[in-house]
Order: C-alpha cells, then sequence, then structure tokens
C-alpha cells in the first residue's frame, strides 16, 4: 500500500460524514489501542455545557416589582426614573404588581434597579 500524505488523508477525512469519522476514531481508537477521548471532550463539552452555563451565569436580569409597599409615591418616582413611563403608566404598574419594572438587562443594572426601589420602599425580586 502507498503511503498517503497527511494532505491526502485530511481530504479523505473531509469526504466522510460526521457519523462516518466518528466511526472511524473508534475503529482506530481499538486498533491500536489509544483514545481520542481529551480532543473529542474539548469538541462535546462547549455543546454539552452551554445549556449548563447559560444557567449558571445568567447575563440578562428581570426586575419584578412584587409590592410597592407603605409609601407608594416614592415607588412610582422611582419606576418613573427607571423606565421614563408617565405618571399614570407608572401608577398602573405599581397597582398591578407583580409587574416586571426593567427587562433583559445586565446585573449591574439589575441590582442598581432593585436596590433604588427598595430604598423606596418596595418589594422586588430579581430573576
Amino acid at each position: 500500500m502507498a503511503k498517503l500524505s497527511q494532505e491526502d488523508l485530511l481530504a479523505q477525512f473531509e469526504e466522510l460524514t460526521l457519523l462516518e469519522l466518528a466511526e472511524f476514531v473508534k475503529a482506530f481508537e481499538e486498533k491500536f489501542d489509544v483514545t481520542a477521548a481529551a480532543p473529542a471532550a474539548v469538541a462535546v463539552a462547549p455543546a454539552g455545557a452551554a445549556p449548563a452555563e447559560a444557567a449558571a451565569e445568567q447575563d440578562e436580569f428581570d426586575v419584578i416589582l412584587t409590592g410597592a409597599g407603605d409609601k407608594k409615591i416614592q415607588v412610582i418616582k422611582v419606576v418613573r426614573e427607571l423606565t421614563s413611563l408617565g405618571l399614570k403608566e407608572a401608577k398602573d404598574l405599581v397597582d398591578g404588581t407583580p409587574k416586571a419594572v426593567v427587562e433583559k438587562v445586565d446585573k449591574a443594572a439589575a441590582e442598581k434597579a432593585a436596590e433604588a426601589l427598595k430604598g423606596a420602599g418596595a418589594s422586588v425580586e430579581v430573576k
């Protein structure tokens, strides 16, 4: 059998489907008693770990107003500052709790909004 160059081998592998390539790797491992576990784990890990990372490291947060507390007027003022809503819309939002005040913001903005609302006497939940 003629010796194939690395380029020739790569050209042959390019023509294989992923399933055929996986079967080849398995046969290669059995024939030569080696494992390609590290490269395969690296190739598989990002796809398998992406949902777990997304759940672990959330990058978008919602600040939910769960109650206005005793200082409803102060809470309405803070809601207006955070959302640029008019007086009536902000009042309706506060009256209709639980409602999202800000949605899909980064962690720092969510914490800042939650602190501002808590400072005005509201009860808040960050999701």
